[in-house]
């Protein structure tokens, strides 16, 4: 089945995409990478946490078993029933709530603001849209508090295959990239991506991100009066200040102080 009907591809993707999207390979490292946010915390569980683009809740579970308290916004609904009874089955404390990132009005302010494996950025259609998800992140924030996210790194696409890559080591039934281009005036990538939702029903979907150089994502964060911006390589499950960032790293790890 083409999706072709309206919605944006990364709507479609999500729909009926939970218990599907919790196979996929890439939501393995949860626990190294939760591990990573805990030390940026200093392991204070009076520290407030906002995760943007929570999906259905791995990270924002995690940090809940831990003790900290926790919000997570998804645009879609599916994403967070699923969260919503994650966190049910697991016993823990976790408020989610259906939101867009590019319209964000909270009155809460939060020590810790996520956003992982491109939960949300840099998914948008517009590099506008992608910069107002950054200045509400920003906006969310106490005086002081941090700003943690990954996003894809224009510097890999430079030297490798994509498609080699997001297809490495999937097993039947993951998401699958047909095929792919990346466009150098843009740094976005065109994609046609199979997969299977919840319902066992395939889907062809006909995606776009844009990849970010390191210099772009500090220039964007010093506009939005973060203090201090520290970009490095990032590695699934195993999220580290020791990691510099190479044209080896598919993502990379930006931490952000207000």
């Amino acid at each position: 089945m083409r999706e072709t009907h309206g919605k944006q591809w990364y709507e479609d993707l999500f729909t009926d995409y939970a218990k599907a999207y919790d196979r996929e390979s890439f939501t393995r490292g949860t626990i190294g990478e939760v591990d990573f946010l805990e030390e940026e915390l200093g392991h204070d569980r009076t520290k407030k946490i906002l995760d943007i683009g929570c999906g259905t809740g791995r990270h924002a579970i995690e940090l809940a078993k831990r003790g900290y308290r926790v919000t997570g916004i998804d645009l879609s609904e599916s994403q967070l029933a699923r969260a919503m009874q994650k966190a049910l089955d697991a016993g823990v404390q976790a408020t989610f709530l259906q939101r867009d990132a590019r319209d964000l009005h909270l009155d809460e302010r939060f020590d810790l603001v996520m956003m992982i494996c491109e939960g949300a950025f840099p998914l948008m259609e517009t590099d506008e849209m992608n910069f107002a998800i950054l200045e509400n992140a920003a906006r969310a924030l106490v005086r002081g508090g941090k700003l943690v996210l990954t996003t894809l790194n224009a510097l890999y696409p430079l030297y490798h295959s994509v498609k080699d890559f997001l297809n490495a080591g999937k097993t039947p039934g993951e998401m699958e990239t047909l095929e792919l281009s990346f466009d150098l005036m843009s740094f976005r990538e065109n994609a046609t991506t199979r997969i299977v939702d919840d319902h066992g029903r395939e889907k062809i979907l006909e995606t776009n991100e844009r990849y970010y150089a390191p210099s772009e994502m500090a220039w964007y964060l010093k506009q939005l009066k973060f203090k201090s911006v520290d970009i490095y390589g990032c590695e699934l499950g195993a999220f580290s200040r020791s990691r510099a960032l190479s044209v080896d790293d598919f993502e990379m790890l930006v931490v952000a102080r207000k």
